[in-house]
């Protein structure tokens, strides 16, 4: 039987990669987008060549609890119990932590953070239930190291592992396993817009020199959602090129 994916946060640089590759894992994908996006997710959607079969556009606010209970519901009353979710959205407001304004904090820990609860605790029950299912979530190096300039950011990243490792432990006698993929610096656009000389000098800290791949951060995706990641829960795995080892 086809397995059903949502993915958050799906059009952007990573999660186009991870929506790729599970679609050519021949997983089905419910791919969200933000409200008001419509237009650019059925840009994006056009652009990737997905199918209908393959991919469905789906709005949902990820910081609203109420309004992603019920998104959710519709969800599964007409696709089904989720299979597998990938919390993947995720935004910075970057700034030094004595010029940040509450408004910075607050949305990216909303963003970030809170829409894990938000997302994962109407799925979760119904994984249980049914006697499997996989939550990846999307952290970030700057989790796990700290960045100047990223208090609020880090301290969600890190907030993430923490959730999944707590909610691992709920989940293994279901047969429900959560694990982290922790990205360093990816060759997406948001990166590449960096300035050529901030960027050398990132990629110079790097000890491989060089960016991750979207593509390599889905492939780490596809491995935990697929049969060979079926033993491990509660792990962070870590693809920074050796920017951060722990």
């Amino acid at each position: 039987m086809q397995k059903l994916a949502l993915i958050t946060g799906a059009k952007g640089g990573i999660g186009s990669a991870i929506t790729k590759q599970l679609v050519k894992d021949g997983i089905k994908i419910i791919a969200t987008y933000s409200k008001g996006q419509r237009e650019t997710a059925q840009a994006w959607f056009d652009e990737a060549g997905f199918t209908s079969t393959q991919v469905i556009l789906f709005e949902m606010d990820i910081t609203d609890s109420q309004h992603c209970r019920e998104q959710l519901f519709a969800i599964t009353e007409q696709y089904g119990v989720i299979d597998i979710l990938i919390n993947n959205a995720g935004i910075t407001r970057d700034c030094a932590f004595k010029k940040m304004s509450a408004e910075q904090w607050h949305q990216v820990i909303n963003t970030n953070l809170n829409s894990l609860f938000n997302v994962t605790q109407p799925l979760f029950a119904a994984m249980c239930e049914k006697g499997g299912g996989r939550i990846i979530n999307i952290s970030s190096v700057n989790g796990l190291k700290g960045q100047f300039g990223q208090t609020n950011y880090s301290a969600a990243k890190a907030g993430m592992i923490g959730f999944s490792k707590a909610l691992a432990l709920e989940g293994a006698r279901s047969g429900v396993t959560v694990n982290v993929v922790a990205p360093g610096y990816t060759a997406t656009p948001m990166v590449q817009a960096i300035r050529q000389e901030v960027l050398d000098n990132i990629v110079e800290s790097i000890p491989l020199k060089r960016l991750a791949t979207p593509e390599e951060i889905a492939t780490a995706v596809s491995y935990l959602a697929g049969e060979g990641g079926a033993y491990i829960t509660g792990e962070t795995l870590s693809l920074n090129g050796g920017l951060y080892m722990h």
